[in-house]
């Protein structure tokens, strides 16, 4: 760390240049004697990243950034206060600390919280920027999580680990095998150490291979924000052998969609199949991937369109998680008919078609943009059609 970066004037000149090309920047050089401009560029660079993923640092006076590739891997503030919510209890260890995002967002609910990284860089950045904040029960340790947990032999309540999805090289991996801390090889460990653990994985990750690869598997929440899946976790506590729940959530500014159920819910429901009604249902990313397709008509009272198609209809307007339409006519996939209902622009989204949108749009001449929705589907008689609607 190069705390002169912290003095006013040099802070002021950062801030002044959020907006600024950072080539130009470089070929200026440093105001500063002893502080040279390519510290300076790379927290201008890491700070503009956090304006809107982390606005709380970002807002702050006195915070010291790491490089931009630490600021892109680490959670959202908006994720992390989620999972902060889920566990409340008196010790936590997070074991890949980073930049302390996580660690910051479980301080506000557990008494006493250590935060463990191995790059004793980013944990002085994270110690520093958490005295910032005056925060009071975090322990910041300079280690690796694992060898940090065997010398202490200490117990916590609950263990979190969010382990680096970056192989050697810097290629980005996602199956549990490829991350470091290899969780596969260690979440017997995990769980001698604590009794609830938290794994924060890629959202590419099958949630079904991924139960197989763990072990005590409680809780899954597939979280989203604005309708983009973020994070896939995982809750595991110790001896627990009972059913899994699933929780598909999707956080917008200042509200949220959540819709749960039990896994063996989904392969036991029976789902009702039908034409086009008077609404129409899009479900959000979450839930998609959470793999409600079934329950998810069951518990609302919903028709879906076709097996493979995830598109739901209902006579009666109910409150669903993702987007609701009214249905103002359905044709056939037909580009004579469709020329008759003279739309030239439209937003226009495909589930279960064999055309992208990119073809849809050159074959029917169709702008993008305005207040009409065209969804291309396939209905439950494997027929080809276009439902027209106007969002609500």
């Amino acid at each position: 760390m190069n705390l002169k970066l912290l003095q006013p004037e040099v802070q002021s000149f950062i801030t002044s240049n959020l907006k600024s090309d950072v080539a130009s920047l470089i070929l200026k050089g440093s105001p500063f004697e002893d502080i040279s401009i390519s510290d300076i560029t790379e927290q201008i660079e890491a700070k503009k990243r956090c304006e809107k993923k982390l606005p709380t640092w970002f807002e702050h006076e006195g915070i010291y950034y790491p490089n931009k590739l630490n600021i892109e891997q680490t959670s959202s503030e908006k994720t992390a206060n989620y999972k902060a919510k889920l566990i409340k209890d008196e010790s936590l260890i997070d074991i890949t600390g980073g930049f302390g995002v996580d660690s910051y967002a479980f301080s506000k609910h557990f008494k006493s919280v250590t935060h463990c990284e191995q790059n004793a860089t980013l944990a002085n950045i994270a110690k520093h920027n958490f005295e910032v904040f005056r925060i009071k029960n975090i322990e910041t340790v300079a280690s690796d999580g694992i060898e940090y947990l065997k010398k202490n032999d200490q117990p916590f309540d609950v263990l979190y680990v969010d382990p680096s999805r970056r192989d050697e090289a810097k290629n980005k991996v996602f199956l549990l095998s490829d991350c470091t801390p290899n969780l596969k090889t260690f979440k017997n460990l995990f769980l001698k150490y604590a009794k609830t653990v938290l794994i924060k994985t890629s959202p590419l990750l099958d949630i079904s291979a991924t139960i197989s690869d763990l072990v005590h598997v409680k809780d899954i929440h597939v979280v989203a924000v604005k309708n983009e899946v973020k994070e896939l976790m995982f809750l595991l506590e110790r001896d627990y052998e009972g059913e899994i729940s699933i929780h598909a959530v999707n956080l917008h500014s200042d509200s949220q969609d959540e819709f749960s159920f039990k896994l063996y819910e989904e392969s036991e429901a029976i789902v009702n199949f039908g034409y086009p009604k008077t609404y129409l249902y899009e479900p959000n990313v979450s839930v998609l991937k959470s793999g409600a397709f079934k329950i998810l008509a069951k518990k609302l009272g919903v028709s879906k369109l076709h097996h493979h198609s995830h598109l739901y209809t209902s006579d009666n307007i109910v409150e669903f998680p993702g987007r609701s339409f009214k249905i103002e006519t359905v044709i056939p996939f037909n580009k004579k008919q469709f020329s008759k209902l003279g739309i030239k622009k439209a937003n226009v989204t495909t589930r279960n078609f064999n055309l992208s949108v990119h073809d849809i749009r050159k074959k029917l001449s169709i702008k993008d943009g305005g207040s009409v929705y065209l969804f291309f589907t396939t209905n439950s008689d494997d027929e080809k059609i276009i439902i027209v609607c106007s969002k609500l």
